[in-house]
């Protein structure tokens, strides 16, 4: 009978002391939610969507450059299930289009395996909902780790930054330019190197990422209301160039046919708007596709037109023969004796190719007398001759929009004191010049005597699709108006009467200079040339446009003179203008 009070007294007892300890529990939850700080979940959300680069237009409306987001898809290998690692590499090769193999052999690594870098946008999204597939086939595992901790992530798809595309490949290059990447906050961004890429990179760099930070939805998107951040994305501006791409590509073409007939080293062909220095065309036949360069490309890269300085052999004649004639030191038909066409002055002798008695002044241009131009040079002062060249822009820069620009050489005052430099300068050896300083000094002389700074760029355009006309460097008076005529009326019968007779095309007024330079080597001058063409075609229509070729180092054979070389590819480039409406032949 005591034996089972005890009992029960002991049940009770305990049951007792249970309630105590779920009382002393309930009381201690109270406090510890009253008096300790409380962890809410994060009931906020962020989204940030980086800007990209502007793209690059060609005037007529084509797409160059252009940016795009490129993405990365990353896994954990230990939350991969081993019995279902086939299932994951089948459906992520269909979603990719990477191959099974390649997508075997990363996954053989330990760890986060990065599968790709460059994922488009498209296949990105594809990827995200591949995701979710894979977490419903338990294609995933959760892991513990050697502390302990246990994850389990799915596939990861997020953006890596942004990869640059050039859509016609080699066309436009090396003006065009390229890009380098750059890493910046885990985020690949890209700048120009060369090129319009480059001089104006600060435009068309991104403006500002997209931010929004605010309260989530059960969704974890953003909510906007009042008190949310909200920054719109805002991408960098495009480029709208002065080329027309149709127009660019068929030059190109026929650069590349004549460096293959001539063997030359590189072809380039200028066309500028004379009456704005806007320029239609700057094609070289040694160009490189950006998309992928290679060692075989890095003599390419550098635009020559700009960058590369050479003597210019005659071509620099109508320049010269332009500042005696401003300076009145010349009349057009005064008679220069010329020699037979040998000529010495002190230790040098001086030769024509036409070896006459005696010719005008307009005949010594016409007949390219290096004796002629020796003689009426000597009429300049050493400062005369020497500002007169930087006037046409020698040893400056032309002011195009492009980086890296050379500014060739001029003599200074003080060499042009010796007669035989102010000689030799007087038909191009002795000073350096680059293409585009030359073709400047030619649409002055055609401009009527002001000269414009050459320019590949004409808008900027926003996200709005607003465009802003790029402001350029205002027109300078270098010579008078009647003395640029007179020698672009010279010019013409250069073509007419003189060396440059095969250039003539039907109806449209053409005039220009030849010219065929020896190339120094090791302080001598070697079996190598370039030659060159420069003038101006005009349709008297209003049309008009200034233009240079010049074919570096041809076959060293009797094909190296311009007159078999230049010339010929300017009568095609000025054919090709009529047949794409630029000029209208006046029958």
């Amino acid at each position: 009978m005591e034996s089972a009070q005890s009992k029960k007294a002991g049940k009770i007892l305990l049951l007792f002391l249970l309630m105590v300890v779920g009382f002393c529990i309930f009381l201690g939850t109270i406090f510890y939610r009253n008096f300790t700080e409380r962890v809410l979940p994060n009931l906020q959300a962020k989204r940030v969507e980086s800007a990209i680069r502007g793209n690059i237009y060609s005037s007529d409306g084509f797409l160059l450059a252009s940016s795009k987001k490129v993405y990365k898809a990353v896994v954990n290998t230990y939350n991969i299930n081993p019995q279902k690692k086939d299932v994951f590499i089948n459906l992520f090769s269909i979603y990719s289009k990477i191959p099974k193999s390649a997508i075997r052999k990363k996954l053989e690594q330990k760890g986060n395996v990065t599968l790709s870098y460059n994922i488009d946008s498209k296949s990105a999204s594809y990827l995200k909902q591949l995701n979710l597939k894979l977490n419903q086939l338990d294609v995933f595992q959760s892991y513990e780790d050697k502390n302990g901790n246990i994850f389990k992530y799915g596939l990861s798809v997020v953006e890596s930054g942004e990869s640059r595309d050039y859509l016609y490949g080699d066309t436009m290059e090396p003006i065009l330019g390229y890009i380098n990447k750059q890493d910046d906050s885990k985020i690949t961004r890209v700048d120009g190197i060369k090129g319009i890429e480059k001089s104006f990179n600060d435009e068309l760099e991104p403006n500002s990422d997209l931010l929004m930070v605010g309260e989530r939805d059960i969704g974890f998107n953003v909510i906007l209301n009042k008190d949310s951040v909200f920054k719109m994305r805002s991408d960098g501006y495009s480029i709208i160039s002065s080329i027309p791409l149709k127009l660019q590509k068929k030059i190109e073409r026929l650069a590349d046919e004549y460096a293959t007939e001539l063997g030359a080293k590189e072809v380039l062909v200028g066309v500028i708007e004379s009456k704005s220095g806007k320029i239609l065309a700057l094609a070289s036949s040694a160009r490189f596709n950006p998309n992928a360069i290679t060692k075989n490309d890095y003599a390419h890269l550098n635009p020559s037109a700009i960058e590369y300085s050479y003597e210019p052999g005659s071509i620099i004649k109508p320049i010269i023969y332009a500042m005696l004639l401003d300076k009145q030191l010349i009349k057009k038909n005064e008679v220069i004796p010329l020699e037979n066409g040998k000529f010495k002055l002190r230790n040098f002798t001086i030769t024509d190719t036409h070896k006459l008695e005696s010719a005008t002044i307009e005949e010594i241009l016409l007949y390219s007398s290096n004796i002629g131009m020796a003689k009426i040079a000597q009429r300049l002062s050493p400062e005369e001759y020497n500002a007169g060249l930087q006037a046409f822009g020698f040893g400056n820069l032309s002011g195009i929009d492009l980086p890296y620009e050379r500014v060739g050489i001029v003599p200074d005052s003080k060499r042009f004191h010796s007669d035989v430099y102010r000689a030799s300068v007087s038909y191009g050896y002795g000073m350096r010049t680059t293409f585009i300083q030359m073709l400047k000094a030619y649409n002055t002389i055609i401009n009527h005597g002001i000269a414009y700074a050459p320019y590949l760029v004409e808008y900027l355009e926003d996200s709005q699709s607003i465009r802003y006309k790029i402001k350029h460097k205002q027109p300078i008076r270098i010579i008078n108006e009647q003395t640029a005529n007179s020698v672009r009326e010279t010019l013409v019968k250069v073509v007419t009467d003189g060396t440059g007779k095969s250039a003539q095309v039907p109806g449209i007024l053409i005039g220009g200079k030849t010219g065929t330079a020896h190339i120094a080597q090791g302080g001598k001058y070697i079996r190598k040339y370039n030659s060159s063409f420069f003038g101006f075609a005009d349709d008297r229509e209003g049309n008009e446009y200034t233009l240079g070729i010049s074919v570096f180092e041809p076959h060293e054979t009797e094909l190296y003179f311009a007159a078999h070389t230049a010339v010929p590819l300017f009568k095609d480039v000025v054919e090709l203008l009529v047949k794409e409406n630029y000029l209208k032949p006046k029958l």
